[in-house]
C-alpha cells in the first residue's frame, strides 16, 4: 500500500483525531469512511426546506433566513477591474 504525506492545520488534525471510532483507528480509515456531499444547496432551496418544516434546518429562524435571502438579492458580481474605463 502506498502512502502520501500531508500537512494539516492543528484544528483540522484535532477534528480528524476526534473523529476516530477507537483509539488505534488510522487517519486513513477515518477519511475513507467520511462522506463528501456532491451537491450544494442554494439559499432559496435552503429556505424552502426550512419553511417545509424539515427539522435539520430548524435552527434558523424565519427572520434569519429572510435576511439571508434579502442579502442574496442585493449580491452582484464584482466590478470588472479589467474593463476599459
Amino acid at each position: 500500500m502506498s502512502t502520501k504525506t500531508i500537512s494539516l492545520k492543528k484544528e483540522a488534525y484535532e477534528r480528524l483525531r476526534a473523529a476516530r471510532r477507537y483509539p488505534d483507528e488510522s487517519f486513513s480509515e477515518v477519511v475513507l469512511r467520511a462522506t463528501w456531499p456532491e451537491d450544494t444547496i442554494t439559499a432559496r432551496a435552503f429556505l424552502d426546506l426550512h419553511r417545509a418544516g424539515r427539522p435539520h434546518f430548524s435552527h434558523f429562524s424565519n427572520d434569519e433566513l429572510d435576511g439571508i435571502e434579502a442579502l442574496k438579492r442585493l449580491d452582484a458580481p464584482p466590478e470588472d477591474k479589467w474593463a476599459a474605463r
